[in-house]
């Protein structure tokens, strides 16, 4: 197996950064949805990272496959269930042994690819591993949840034996999201360690998803504002979308 690298740190600091996401919601919104699509139960959770809401989506029924690039976020993920299997492949790289009956990707793990054109093979490659009228499901942050929330500023969070100074600049060139983290660890001693990670984030527009979707063969039967079952708006800060293959 050929495994990916990065977000290392990242990856340890994962669970204790996320402690307020409310993971049982939105298993529950993405299984509403999925339900809705198709009575299959294969799923591939594309970009899992350390696995919490997939092993959720499993406790609801569903025969899950968890999918990252990173190694590191499949070692937290193993720890969680060894009842699912997880593979180490990027998500614009996916390639399954068969085909699935639905796709989610949670989070905004499509926000993380590095391109539009990774952006639109990972939608191909959905596309590909899916058989034919499965479902894809995936949320993304929105331009303006980029430009105006996240911008050029900076967050500070201190939590269970984290403490993280996260840092934004923002790129209207591809209304990107430069992420800078400096992290901290409480070791046992009382003392820290010091890690850190950069990575970046970009974000289309709701049509030139639409446009990727339909290029890599889907149907675009929703787009939601996120949480809710509502038309977006102009300050929707993430988008759901629920697509089906051809």
């Amino acid at each position: 197996m050929d495994f990916c690298e990065g977000y290392g740190d990242f990856a340890a600091a994962y669970d204790a950064l996320t402690f307020n996401v409310p993971y049982d919601e939105i298993a529950d919104y993405y299984t509403k949805i999925l339900c809705s699509l198709t009575d299959g139960k294969r799923l591939l959770d594309m970009g899992c990272g350390t696995g919490s809401l997939t092993v959720r989506m499993k406790k609801r029924g569903f025969d899950v496959i968890g999918q990252d690039a990173s190694a590191d976020m499949l070692t937290y993920a193993a720890e969680k269930s060894s009842d699912i299997f997880w593979i180490n492949q990027k998500m614009e790289e996916t390639a399954l042994a068969e085909p699935v009956d639905a796709i989610i990707s949670t989070l905004d793990s499509v926000n993380h690819l590095p391109d539009k054109n990774a952006v639109q093979q990972c939608f191909q490659c959905a596309a590909d591993n899916l058989r034919d009228g499965g479902a894809f499901v995936f949320d993304v942050n929105t331009i303006f949840k980029h430009r105006e929330v996240l911008g050029e500023n900076t967050f500070v969070y201190d939590v269970d034996g984290v403490y993280c100074v996260w840092n934004n600049t923002f790129d209207p060139d591809d209304n990107g999201v430069d992420i800078d983290l400096d992290l901290f660890f409480e070791e046992e001693d009382g003392y820290y360690s010091r890690g850190g990670e950069s990575f970046r984030e970009i974000a289309f527009s709701e049509k030139e998803l639409r446009c990727m979707l339909e290029n890599a063969g889907f149907t675009v039967v929703n787009v939601f504002d996120y949480m809710t079952f509502d038309s977006p708006g102009e300050k929707s800060e993430k988008l759901l979308f629920a697509a089906k293959k051809h």
